[in-house]
């Protein structure tokens, strides 16, 4: 099974869409050369447009993609807004909290527009607002 992926250039993040078949090595594959490119063009925030055709993937085929990915993305990026245009029930909800129980900076998102606001709205680091700390707090 064959999949087609395209990246666009954006100013702060890459925009990939995947088209092709629906089939775990497709997205392995696909994830795989994901996180080549943003290696490459030192670019570790991403939004995914899956647009893959055919029967969507089982829960314990998703959660093994999530569980192998997470252990090579850990620490590599920055963000991954996550749009697939065929779900059809809450198995992406399901895969982000598995990829963020996993320290995966993971949201999904049923339209682009959102994923982009999303994208656009984060902080030029990538992260989170910044979060009070010890040092933040006065001491009386």
């Amino acid at each position: 099974m064959t999949y087609k992926l395209t990246i666009h250039q954006k100013p702060t993040y890459l925009h990939a869409v995947v088209t092709g078949q629906n089939s775990k090595e497709n997205v392995v594959r696909c994830l795989e050369e994901i996180r080549r490119e943003c290696t490459a063009r030192s670019c570790f925030r991403v939004l995914l447009e899956e647009r893959l055709e055919g029967p969507r993937l089982e829960t314990m085929e998703v959660f093994e993609i999530v569980t192998q990915g997470s252990s090579r993305a850990r620490g590599v990026m920055e963000a991954f807004a996550y749009v697939d245009v065929n779900a059809k029930n809450d198995l992406m909800q399901f895969a982000e909290t598995v990829a963020v129980n996993r320290g995966l900076p993971v949201t999904i998102f049923t339209t682009v527009a959102d994923a982009e606001r999303w994208l656009q709205n984060r902080d030029g680091a990538g992260t989170e607002p910044h979060a009070p700390s010890d040092a933040d707090t006065p001491h009386h």
